[in-house]
């Protein structure tokens, strides 16, 4: 085979990873976790407060506002209307300019638009912000996980994704209690509580956006805080992970689109994050209808299932990577989420209620480790850029599906359980669909 036999010869020009180059290569991994994974997970955190704390909003703002649960739901979807739209094209540009400029943009527009939801006066308003605010925030996602393939190899992906995603189940842990104590602050300076929450939960992302002009290197070639002998060994060996990988993975957008397991991926995220927002977006009304509760005791109560959920991330995402599988770890994870959201459905006990969902929450969040840890390893340069953002663009088309649909059932019957069920539902086909996925071999670093 004329392929094979290329790939031979372009292996045995390719210089072998020697054990000083390895240790050096190692470091500079250390140091990246150090550096990178931290201050990434503080912009995640962030940005997921500011996606998720509309829920928290809707306890003041619904009554205030007069938006009916169908109107909230819709309102709180539609900003995954404008985030999948904008999300592709987005992370084509970051690939062009570099991570350090396209994230700090995303970061300050987003915080702007955030702030701005203190001008909702109705549904319409409501509808046109959030539908903005997708648009603002498209990008950082995608772009981060395209990110980090530009400094971890394949065998240490899920653990950096995990941690890098933990910010989500950290934010729903911090959200509750300082939501609900901003909404105390309802009347000071004339503005009500759940205006004060969008305004001092919106202006870290343009701080943290400032800082990310001065701190984000664009890859390791850029890093001051890494020795140049670091940055040679650390490039050598992701290029060497690259090259062995060349016949097998797609590198231009169009080869990526035409990949059916793109697709499948994109139909498992869509599953995955109709049930994560579905329970994130109606977490604290879901508490509210088990027992009569301030805020502030409904955004405690709320921080409680994001524990489990952090802890879940980060167990997944290690055992994920020290075994290579990731399909099973997917779909296990994804039927423990469903179980725990068909419990939940079926008790009417407030305590029980509460364990059941913190089962599903530790279950959804277990996923996404062994998923964002499988596109890098049959796509890489363009392709990864636009099929990264093309998964999570479809995927993320089922955060306005799912709190749309709850709140419909939950208008409809006046019970969450019905799309508790629904949620449920969607989860057991991810599972399905993660195991129909081809399994890929895990590269290693020994020559």
């Amino acid at each position: 085979m004329p392929h094979a036999e290329h790939d031979r010869r372009v292996e045995e020009v390719r210089p072998l990873e020697t054990a000083a180059q390895s240790r050096l290569a190692d470091v500079a991994l250390s140091k990246a976790r150090r550096r990178l994974i931290p201050f990434l997970f503080v912009l995640y955190l962030v940005a997921y407060l500011d996606r998720i704390n509309v829920g928290f909003a809707s306890l003041q703002m619904n009554r205030e506002l007069g938006l009916s649960e169908s109107v909230f739901g819709l309102g709180a979807g539609l900003f995954f209307i404008g985030y999948s739209i904008f999300e592709v094209p987005s992370n084509l540009i970051l690939e062009r300019v570099g991570a350090r400029v396209w994230i700090a943009r995303i970061m300050i527009s987003w915080g702007v638009v955030a702030m701005a939801m203190v001008a909702v006066r109705g549904a319409a308003s409501f509808f046109a912000i959030r539908f903005i605010l997708g648009l603002a925030e498209a990008g950082f996602f995608p772009g981060v996980i395209l990110y980090l393939t530009f400094w971890f190899p394949a065998r240490e992906q899920a653990r950096a994704v995990a941690l890098f995603m933990t910010a989500t189940a950290l934010a729903g842990l911090i959200a509750g209690p300082v939501s609900g104590a901003l909404l105390q602050l309802h009347g000071i300076a004339g503005l009500s509580g759940w205006q004060w929450l969008f305004i001092l939960e919106g202006l870290p992302a343009v701080i943290l956006g400032i800082l990310v002009l001065f701190h984000l290197p664009d890859g390791p070639d850029n890093a001051v805080w890494l020795e140049v002998s670091e940055r040679a060994a650390l490039s050598m060996r992701l290029e060497r992970e690259r090259g062995r990988g060349t016949q097998k993975r797609q590198r231009s957008f169009r080869e990526a689109i035409s990949n059916s397991t793109v697709w499948i991926l994109s139909l498992v995220y869509f599953a995955i994050v109709f049930g994560l927002y579905g329970v994130t977006f109606w977490l604290p009304q879901i508490i509210r209808s088990l027992g009569n509760s301030s805020d502030f005791g409904i955004g405690l109560l709320s921080a409680v299932p994001f524990f489990g959920a952090a802890i879940a991330m980060v167990l997944i995402g290690r055992a994920s990577d020290l075994s290579g599988e990731r399909r099973w770890h997917l779909a296990v994870c994804a039927a423990v989420g469903a179980v725990g959201l068909i419990l939940a459905s079926m008790t009417r006990s407030p305590l029980l209620s509460l364990g059941a969902i913190s089962i599903a929450a530790a279950g959804i969040w277990g996923t996404f480790g062994p998923f964002w840890a499988m596109p890098p390893e049959f796509l890489t340069g363009t392709a990864a850029a636009g099929a990264i953002a093309l998964i999570n663009s479809i995927g993320n088309l089922g955060g306005f599906a799912g709190p749309y649909a709850v709140g419909m059932v939950k208008q409809a019957t006046h019970s969450f359980a019905g799309g508790m069920i629904m949620m449920a539902a969607s989860l057991v086909a991810a599972g399905i669909l993660a195991l129909t996925l081809p399994v890929v071999l895990r590269e290693t670093n020994q020559s």
